[in-house]
């Protein structure tokens, strides 16, 4: 069993790591202060190749989780909003469309997705269809030479900025599965609305969608119908092993804050950090960040190899996100009063890492996923 990374594996984190340092986290707690979007750094990543790493080569990527990984890691680190935008473009809305979309819908749309002109969206999320998702009310109804689609999407992250949107919708009003098509943002009756505030993840845009009789061509439905979530299903596994990524990030983060304040932190009459309260704190945070990497690392090696991932996928997800939120609220406690403040960093962790616990699946539904593929029934 090899833990190191390859000289390539290396090399990528090495560039993300720069990225991020000089780049991205600068202005991240301006960008969270005003919610304002993160659009030009995700334009600035497709030039660079980062918004195409886990795309097949032909499409400028290495086909690689682990690298998509550890590069969402690097970004979450210091911007996790930048982050959120990053992994749910590319493992939700470009992976998808590479797995399902037709010669021609790729090169028309996925192209310019990686390439940062336009972002891509996925919207499965609606007002009575979050978790459980069959409960979908989104329709598509054949109609001349193609599908008219009608209905209401919720918490749509990079909608604002997408130049597509893979949505989700029954295609006969009797059953429950999904089917998903491809809907270009300029088509009629499709609405974006502005982004919402929200507590943390400030600046990664959630918008709602309307779909008012929405027109596409037969071809913009993807794979089979009524197929949607199995198709999905590897998307949706890279998507928590991203969110899982970000998560590691914020907890290291967390982490590498509070271990620095408290060198510095003098009370009395010597540095915080020399107290066996704020030592196990900081021993605890430490040994939950190796875990939730290793988790995430190992969901990652496991899908990089087709080999089933959904349980590990889902335990990445659970874990990290809650390592995340709790050594935010460690790494706030050992700051104290400091923490609460605006002035330091450590608030925005601990907001951002909250909703890592909602986004891709609520820790919940990872619980009821990994109890499902242990063999466990349904009550």
């Amino acid at each position: 069993m090899d833990f190191d990374l390859t000289p390539k594996e290396q090399a990528l984190q090495a560039r993300v790591r720069a990225f991020a340092r000089e780049v991205v986290a600068p202005g991240a707690g301006q960008r969270d202060e005003t919610a304002s979007s993160c659009f030009d750094l995700l334009q600035q990543m497709g030039k660079l190749g980062f918004l195409a790493i886990p795309l097949a080569g032909e499409w400028g990527g290495s086909g690689s989780t682990v690298q998509f990984a550890l590069a969402v890691e690097e970004i979450g680190r210091v911007d996790a909003a930048l982050g959120i935008g990053f992994a749910a473009h590319t493992a939700l809305g470009c992976i998808s469309l590479e797995r399902l979309g037709t010669n021609d819908q790729k090169q028309a749309y996925l192209g310019p997705a990686l390439a940062g002109t336009y972002l891509a969206a996925f919207a499965l999320t609606e007002a009575q269809a979050g978790s459980d998702a069959r409960n979908a009310k989104t329709t598509a109804i054949r109609d001349g030479e193609g599908w008219v689609i009608s209905g209401e999407k919720r918490y749509i992250t990079n909608a604002e900025h997408a130049g597509y949107v893979l949505a989700t919708a029954r295609t006969a009003a009797e059953s429950g599965n999904l089917s998903v098509f491809l809907i270009p943002s300029d088509r009629p009756g499709l609405i974006v609305y502005p982004p919402r505030l929200k507590l943390g993840l400030r600046a990664s845009e959630t918008c709602d969608l309307s779909l008012s009789s929405v027109r596409v061509p037969w071809e913009h439905l993807l794979g089979e119908e009524g197929r949607a979530l199995p198709q999905l299903l590897d998307a949706l596994n890279g998507g928590r092993i991203g969110i899982a990524a970000i998560a590691v990030g914020i907890a290291e983060a967390s982490l590498s804050a509070a271990l620095e304040y408290a060198g510095r932190r003098h009370q009395f009459g010597r540095p915080i950090s020399q107290f066996e309260a704020i030592q196990f704190k900081l021993a605890d945070m430490a040994v939950e960040v190796e875990a939730a990497r290793i988790l995430t690392l190992k969901a990652a090696w496991l899908k990089d190899r087709q080999q089933p991932c959904v349980q590990a996928a889902a335990t990445a997800k659970l874990y990290a996100s809650e390592t995340a939120t709790r050594a935010a609220n460690q790494a706030l406690q050992i700051y104290g009063g400091a923490g609460y403040m605006h002035d330091y960093p450590i608030e925005r962790y601990l907001r951002d890492a909250k909703g890592l616990e909602i986004g891709e699946g609520t820790s919940e539904i990872q619980r009821l996923t990994i109890a499902r593929q242990m063999g466990m029934k349904k009550p």
